[in-house]
C-alpha cells in the first residue's frame, strides 16, 4: 500500500519514504517470480534467457534466466518437483524426447542458439554431455564404453589415437588404475561408483564444453560419492559443470555458484558460500534451514 506525504508534520515525509522503501524491498525479497542474487556472469559458457517449459498446458519452468560460467560448478538445488532437472535437460535438448514438452525462450552455447532448427542435436549432446542419476554403462566392454563416442563422431582416425583417448578419459575420471588390466571386461561388471565414473569418462571422451549431472551420487555409497566429488573438482579446471543435487552438503562442497528453484521459479542465484550462510530470499533460507523441502 503506497502512503502519501501530505501531512503537516515535517518529519512525516521521511517516515513515509522509509515505509514505502521497506515495503518495496519486502515485496522483492518474497516474490517467487523475480530472481534475486547474481544469475549472470561475465563471459559465460551458456546463456539462458526467459526460458519456460510446458508439458502440455502445464507450466513446469516459469520464464527464468541464468548463465553458466566457464570452469565453474553450478549447483541447482530445491525440493522435489521444483523444475531443476527439467531445466537441466533443456541445456542439451534432452526434453526433445518428450512429445508433450515445449521449450520457450533462448538458450545459447558460446553464442549459438541450441534450439535453432538448423542445430543437429547429436553434436550438441557431445558438446553438452549428460551424466544421469543411475549409472548407465552400455552393454559393452569398458574400453568400448569410452570409445563409442569418439568412434561415432569421427574424432579419431587410428587405433592408437582411440586408445589414447580412452586412456586419457579414464585417467581424468580417476578410473584408469582400477581398470587398465580389465579393459575388455563388461562395464556392467564394475561397482556402482566405478560405473558412474565410467559414464563420466564416456562423457568427457568426446571433449565436451559442458557436463550436466543429474544427481550423480544419489545411488552411491559415501566412499564412491567422495571419489565422484573429488573428480568434479578436478574436471572443473577443464569443463563447465552443472549439477542437480538434493544433498545440500554436496552442493556446498563442490560448487562455486548455487541456484535455488521453487515451484518452477528460479528464486535465487549467487556464490555458494553466500547462499548457504546469508541467503537473500526467505524461501531460500527456509529450504536450506530445513523448514520445508
Amino acid at each position: 500500500m503506497e502512503l502519501t506525504a501530505d501531512m503537516t508534520n515535517p518529519a512525516f515525509p521521511t517516515l513515509v519514504n522509509d515505509i514505502n522503501a521497506f515495503e518495496t524491498e519486502t515485496d522483492e525479497s518474497t516474490s517467487t517470480n523475480a530472481t534475486v542474487g547474481e544469475p549472470f556472469v561475465e563471459n559465460p559458457r551458456m546463456t539462458c534467457r526467459d526460458v519456460a517449459v510446458y508439458y502440455g498446458e502445464k507450466c513446469a519452468i516459469n520464464t527464468i534466466s541464468i548463465d553458466v560460467g566457464r570452469n565453474e560448478v553450478l549447483a541447482m538445488i530445491g525440493p522435489s518437483g521444483c523444475g531443476k532437472s527439467t531445466f537441466l535437460r533443456c541445456l542439451n535438448r534432452m526434453n526433445d524426447t518428450v512429445s508433450s514438452c515445449r521449450v520457450e525462450g533462448d538458450i545459447r552455447l558460446d553464442g549459438m542458439n541450441i534450439y535453432d532448427p538448423s542445430v543437429d542435436v547429436v553434436p550438441l549432446r557431445a558438446s553438452v554431455g549428460m551424466v544421469f542419476q543411475k549409472p548407465n554403462p552400455f552393454p559393452k566392454s569398458i574400453f568400448d564404453n569410452v570409445a563409442y563416442g569418439p568412434k561415432i563422431h569421427g574424432l579419431t582416425s587410428t587405433k592408437e589415437e582411440l586408445s589414447y583417448v580412452v586412456e586419457t578419459s579414464l585417467t581424468k575420471a580417476g578410473l584408469w588404475n582400477e581398470v587398465k588390466d580389465r579393459l575388455h571386461e563388461p562395464g556392467t561388471g564394475l561397482s556402482g561408483g566405478q560405473q558412474q565414473r565410467l559414464c563420466i569418462a564416456r562423457a568427457i571422451a568426446v571433449s565436451p564444453e559442458v557436463i550436466l549431472m543429474d544427481e550423480p551420487c544419489s545411488a552411491l555409497d559415501p566412499i564412491a560419492t567422495a571419489k565422484v566429488e573429488e573428480l568434479i573438482a578436478e574436471l572443473r579446471e577443464q569443463f563447465s559443470i552443472v549439477i542437480v543435487t538434493h544433498a545440500m552438503q554436496q552442493a556446498a562442497r563442490v560448487s562455486q555458484r548455487t541456484a535455488y528453484f521453487h515451484l518452477g521459479d528460479l528464486v535465487e542465484v549467487g556464490p555458494t558460500e553466500r547462499i548457504f550462510t546469508n541467503p537473500r530470499h526467505q524461501l531460500t533460507e527456509d529450504y536450506i534451514t530445513g523448514r520445508f523441502g
